[in-house]
């Protein structure tokens, strides 16, 4: 948890992460060969992180780390299981697994910046 005077710094290294983030895993699912558009493909990746955003708000309420952690690690299964389902069906059926890991990674990462921010 940062002090008021930092909070500046917060937006914008969540925002360059989720952006980066995005980026990233949406031009490595066009370079596996897929037909999404890089604009789509982020859109869906932000869509799909309703789910992270809902355990930043519950573990900020919430006491108890292993509470906390449960929350976000149920959060962070529900928002790759909705992102596959979306990116997966535009990658060919042999490259479904590259496409998901680097969407569970970056997910990943956002879940670690909701625990370590509470």
């Amino acid at each position: 948890s940062a002090p008021p005077s930092q909070a500046h710094l917060v937006f914008a290294t969540v925002f360059v992460v989720v952006w980066v983030g995005a980026g990233v895993v949406t031009v490595n699912a066009q370079l596996l060969g897929g037909t999404v558009s890089f604009f789509q493909s982020v859109c869906v990746l932000g869509y799909c992180m309703f789910p992270l955003v809902l355990a930043a708000l519950v573990t900020h309420i919430l006491n108890g780390a292993v509470l906390k952690v449960s929350v976000t690690a149920g959060c962070l299964v529900w928002a790759i299981l909705a992102s596959r389902g979306f990116l997966t069906d535009v990658v060919p059926q042999n490259r479904k697994l590259l496409a998901t890991y680097p969407i569970a990674l970056f997910y990943a990462v956002v879940s670690w910046m909701i625990l370590v921010g509470n």
